[in-house]
């Protein structure tokens, strides 16, 4: 068994995916690294199959029809041999000297009676725009440096979530929760780590900048212009999250937990209803209510938390709050610079 798998989801990634390879590679024979090439139109397969043929000892191709981000990572799952496994897009990279102390914490775990279940490090924006870093860091939220469990984490602020950049699950981990990532679909990196976190007992966190986020490409799935035309996408996925974890059914010692996926749900109804006024149309607003309705039948008790929260304040029924919502949201772009 290999110590972790690398899966990296490709789709003409020819341009940029050899800085994302390169990066994984001094990980060395204890990891394999995975490249999807999802029906990819430019040189990404063959680009994939000269490193596998470089590197047989740690580089696999999988080439598959179009199926989408979702499906990469689906395929990274089913055919990983690592003991934990993490998701790296193929236009990101990881820092070397991280990594490094990253596969070292990553033996000390293996030789544990009961290894852990969930890794995370900080990640990096890397915002090509204006040629700024942003780094996220989790120092005033987790323990660091020690085994923990939920009930020992801190309050996660609305701007904070534990994103895929952030994760290192343990391989098992995503077979037992039945993760399943829907084809055809941008966004699902949310139910990713959204869905396994309750399966998750032992966790540990390394104040480490081990990912680098590159943002800032136009055709990138986080761009303004580019969500806003998927947005029908990131419903869909919002409503897979509302499906996947009865909240109120987590135990007592996960109930900071479920305080903190609550908060994680209350900002996908956020975007999701930002875009939807954004676009203004009849059709999307009756979208909107249909969204906030359907979270109401799930469970009212999450439906009233969300109403109580930021993203109850984008679900304002008038003209002038739709555009106070928009406004807030703006607002927000500028100093978080998440898209």
């Amino acid at each position: 068994m290999k110590l972790i798998t690398f899966t990296v989801p490709c789709y003409n990634s020819a341009d940029y995916m050899d800085r994302c390879i390169e990066s994984l590679l001094p990980a060395g024979p204890e990891a394999e690294i995975i490249l999807v090439d999802d029906g990819s139109k430019d040189n990404t397969g063959k680009i994939a199959d000269a490193y596998a043929e470089k590197y047989p000892d740690i580089v696999r191709v999988i080439h598959q029809k179009n199926g989408g981000h979702g499906e990469g990572v689906n395929q990274g799952i089913r055919n990983a041999t690592g003991l934990y496994y993490k998701v790296v897009d193929s236009d990101d990279w990881l820092d070397g000297d991280a990594l490094q102390q990253v596969m070292a914490k990553l033996r000390e775990f293996a030789a544990m009676d009961q290894p852990v279940d969930l890794l995370m490090c900080n990640y990096v924006y890397e915002h090509t725009v204006d040629n700024t870093h942003h780094t996220v860091r989790y120092t005033r939220i987790l323990p660091q440096n020690r085994v923990f469990t939920w009930e020992e984490i801190g309050h996660f602020p609305q701007s904070q979530n534990i994103l895929m950049h952030t994760v290192i699950y343990r391989t098992q981990i995503l077979r037992q929760c039945k993760l399943e990532l829907p084809k055809h679909t941008f966004y699902v990196d949310n139910v990713f780590v959204y869905q396994p976190l309750p399966c998750c007992e032992r966790l540990y966190y390394l104040d480490l900048d081990l990912y680098r986020y590159f943002i800032g490409r136009e055709d990138q799935s986080v761009n303004e212009k580019v969500m806003l035309k998927r947005v029908d996408q990131q419903l869909r996925v919002t409503r897979i999250m509302i499906d996947a974890v009865d909240l109120y059914a987590l135990p007592e010692r996960q109930k900071k937990l479920r305080a903190y996926m609550l908060n994680y749900l209350s900002m996908m109804m956020t975007i999701s209803s930002v875009f939807l006024t954004m676009d203004g149309t009849p059709q999307a607003l009756a979208k909107k209510k249909d969204l906030w309705d359907y979270l109401k039948r799930h469970d009212k008790r999450v439906w009233r938390r969300c109403c109580l929260s930021v993203a109850g304040l984008t679900n304002l029924p008038t003209a002038a709050g739709r555009r106070l919502s928009l406004w807030g949201y703006h607002v927000a772009q500028k100093i978080f610079k998440f898209n």
